[in-house]
C-alpha cells in the first residue's frame, strides 16, 4: 500500500508543478521513501491537497529553542521527557522534520554542565520511539572545556552525536565589563554565584596554549566516523581558514563581512538564523540576513531560537523577491541536509526520505502548515478530512 498526493503544486528541482506524489508506508516496498512522482496511479490511501504546496520537510541544523522547555525560567527545572516531547510537537507543526537540538556541553556549571549534556543525549536516545521528527544531538562544544575531550571522543566514535560544533562563549576581561547583563544571564542559568563564576573564567583563561590542540583532536576523530564540524562565530577570514583546514566546511554565524565572503569564495556552507529574516532584522544588531542572501553569502537558514521562523522566513524571502521560493527553500531544506551529509533528504525525488510538509500560502507572508509526513507517517495534520480512504 502507498499514500498518493494529488492536486498540490509539488517543489521539484525546476520549480512548483502540479503532479501525484506517491509515498512508500510501512507495509510497502517503499517503506518510508517517495515511490515515485509524476505517476498517476490507484494504491491505498491519498491526500487531497489542491490549493497547497508540497515542499520538503524543513533540516533544521541549529536550534537551541528546547532551552525554554527544560528550563522555562532560570531554576526552574522540568522533566526532559516533557520538555522534549513539548519541544518535538512544536518542531513538528512548524514544517521542522529533521531537528538538531544544539546541546552547549560547557565549562559553566549547570544548565550547559557535563551532567546536564549526558542526560539530554541519553534522553533524546531513549525517546527516539516516541517523537515524530528526525531528532539528533548537536553538540556545541565549548573549546576551553578541556576536561571533555575524552567522553566527546568517545560519543563520536559511537556515532551518538550528529554534528560537533566549536564554540568560544569564554567571556574576555573587556566583556565581562562592557556587557554586565550578559554576565547576569551566564551567572544566572550556572547556579553559583557572581565572583565564583568570574574566579572561574579567570582559571580557564590559563589553559588558552591547549585549546587549538584539542580541537585539531577532536576535528579528527569526527572526520574519522563521519560526523559533520561546525565552527561558531568565526571572527575572521583567517580563523575561518583555520577551520577549513580541520576539515570544518560550515561556518555558523560568521561575525564579519569579509569572514562571510572568505567562506563563500571557498564553497564553506554558512549559517544564520532565519528569525533575522523572519523579523528583518538582528536581535543583535547584525547584518539583515536577507541582505547577505542577496549576496550569496548564506547558504543555510536555522531555526536559531524559534521553531516557526525557517517556514515564515523561506516565503518572506520570495514575497520580498530576494529570491524566488525554490531558491529560499533550498535554505531550509536541502542545503543544511547536505551540510551535514544527509544526502537522503531536503529534496522530493524518487528514493528521497519521504518527510514532506503540505501548506497553505494563501495569506501573504504567513504561510499556514496543513500536514506533515515523517519517513511515510502522517504525524500532523490540521485538516483531517484531506486523508481519503
Amino acid at each position: 500500500m502507498e499514500l498518493k498526493i494529488v492536486g498540490a503544486q509539488v517543489l521539484l528541482d525546476d520549480g512548483l508543478v502540479e503532479t501525484p506524489v506517491h509515498v512508500g508506508t510501512h507495509d510497502s516496498d517503499h517503506d518510508g521513501v517517495i515511490a515515485d512522482v509524476g505517476a498517476d496511479r490507484a494504491n491505498g490511501r491519498s491526500i487531497e491537497a489542491r490549493g497547497l504546496m508540497l515542499l520538503p520537510g524543513i533540516v533544521d541544523i541549529h536550534g537551541d529553542a528546547f532551552e525554554r522547555q527544560i528550563m522555562p525560567r532560570p531554576g526552574v527545572d522540568v522533566a526532559l521527557d516533557i520538555g522534549l516531547i513539548d519541544s518535538d510537537r512544536q518542531a513538528v507543526a512548524n514544517g521542522i522534520t529533521t531537528v538538531f537540538h544544539g546541546v552547549t556541553w560547557s565549562w559553566e556549571p549547570g544548565l550547559r554542565g557535563a551532567d546536564n549534556a549526558r542526560a539530554i543525549l541519553a534522553a533524546i536516545e531513549a525517546l527516539q520511539p516516541r517523537l515524530s521528527a528526525d531528532t539528533r544531538f548537536h553538540l556545541r562544544h565549548e573549546t576551553y572545556n578541556l576536561a571533555a575531550e575524552p567522553e566527546v571522543c568517545d560519543w563520536l566514535s559511537c556515532r551518538r552525536i550528529g554534528a560537533l560544533a566549536f564554540n568560544d562563549h569564554l567571556p574576555s576581561e573587556a566583556s565581562l565589563a562592557k556587557r554586565p547583563d550578559k554576565l547576569a544571564q551566564m551567572v544566572a542559568r550556572s547556579g553559583v554565584t557572581h565572583d565564583e563564576f568570574v574566579a572561574l573564567v579567570e582559571r580557564l583563561r590559563a589553559d588558552r596554549p591547549e585549546v587549538p590542540h584539542s580541537i585539531g583532536r577532536l576535528a579528527r576523530q569526527a572526520k574519522a566516523h563521519g560526523v559533520a564540524l561546525l565552527s561558531h562565530d568565526d571572527a575572521s577570514p583567517e580563523q575561518r581558514q583555520w577551520f577549513r583546514a580541520l576539515g570544518c566546511r560550515v561556518s555558523e554565524f560568521p561575525m564579519t563581512i569579509e569572514t562571510a565572503r572568505d567562506a563563500a569564495a571557498a564553497g564553506d556552507q554558512i549559517v544564520l538564523g532565519a528569525p533575522n529574516v523572519m523579523r528583518g532584522k538582528s536581535h543583535l544588531g547584525w547584518i539583515n540576513a536577507s541582505d547577505m542572501i542577496a549576496q550569496g553569502l548564506c547558504s543555510v537558514l536555522a531555526s536559531d531560537y524559534y521553531y516557526p521562523a525557517p517556514l515564515v522566513a523561506a516565503f518572506r524571502l520570495a514575497a520580498d523577491a530576494v529570491v524566488p521560493l525554490a531558491a529560499a527553500w533550498r535554505l531550509v531544506s536541502d542545503a543544511p541536509a547536505r551540510a551535514v551529509g544527509l544526502d537522503d533528504r531536503g529534496r522530493i525525488g524518487r528514493g528521497q526520505r519521504a518527510d514532506l510538509i503540505l501548506v497553505d500560502a494563501g495569506v501573504a507572508r504567513r504561510p499556514r502548515i496543513v500536514a506533515v509526513l515523517v519517513g511515510g507517517r502522517v504525524v500532523h495534520i490540521v485538516e483531517p478530512d484531506r486523508l481519503k480512504p
